[in-house]
């Protein structure tokens, strides 16, 4: 699943970070790759990625196996991280020159033993791999959508959130006619959610209405729990379980589960 969407500050990281857990309580067997040269997501996992820890730079531009680069996340059971360092932010330019440079993640993905269908791979594989982009459509978001099999974007419920989404979608569209037919759109979640506001249901309305049920039924509320997390080296689900965010979060990775892969 590629997290992506390339306006900034709509919870892309804190969503991805707070699924993954949620799936990884629920039982599951969760990767997550940090593709963002801020490496937030890395933090939240409290996974080290300073520089010189293997990471997805080296898998990337140096062409190291998924596995040498991968790291349980301590808090977790269940669930494994790629960390991202600085060094990814000038993976974009090393890249540029590199042959099949857009089907680089895509390779090292598949090469993976534990990715694949259980009958071939057995029931230690991942259940899931969430890819966090940077809030860009650049080559490190398109090689995430070259490997990825679904997309799930986070959308802030609030005036300008459907302002960029026209963008993404159609960057969608090209690389699913040019360079993976098999990428869908499945999953919507509405993030920072207030109630209490006439706006945020107003949102939330012309997304189900544009989106019908690729929305999550569950919204995650506006939390300072939410935000306070990943200065304690945390993701909210282990920070304060019984917050309404980690709970929000918690179902919302509930309704991923059950409605499991696209056909």
């Amino acid at each position: 699943m590629v997290v992506a969407n390339q306006k900034g500050g709509v919870g892309k990281t804190t969503s991805t970070v707070n699924v993954a857990a949620g799936l990884a309580q629920l039982g599951q067997r969760v990767l997550v790759i940090d593709l963002d040269p801020q490496g937030n997501a890395s933090t939240a996992l409290s996974v080290p990625h300073h520089r010189g820890v293997p990471s997805t730079y080296d898998m990337l531009v140096e062409g190291s196996p998924l596995a040498d680069v991968v790291t349980e996340s301590p808090d977790l059971p269940g669930l494994w991280v790629v960390p991202a360092t600085i060094d990814l932010a000038g993976a974009e330019i090393e890249l540029v020159s590199v042959v099949a440079r857009e089907n680089r993640l895509n390779r090292a993905i598949e090469a993976h033993p534990l990715v694949g269908r259980a009958e071939d791979v057995g029931d230690d594989r991942f259940d899931y791999v969430f890819i966090d982009c940077p809030p860009s459509l650049g080559l490190l978001t398109l090689n995430a959508l070259v490997a990825g099999r679904e997309m799930f974007i986070p959308i802030q419920a609030e005036y300008y959130a459907l302002e960029g989404l026209g963008q993404l979608l159609e960057t969608v569209e090209m690389v699913r006619q040019h360079l993976n037919p098999r990428l869908v759109v499945s999953t919507i979640l509405l993030t920072m959610y207030d109630a209490r506001t006439r706006l945020a249901a107003g949102v939330a309305e012309e997304v189900r209405g544009h989106f019908g049920d690729e929305v999550l039924k569950t919204a995650v509320p506006r939390s300072v729990r939410v935000s306070e997390a990943p200065s304690y080296g945390q993701t909210v689900m282990t920070y304060d379980p019984a917050s309404p965010g980690a709970l929000s979060y918690l179902e919302a990775a509930r309704e991923i589960a059950s409605k499991g892969a696209p056909a």
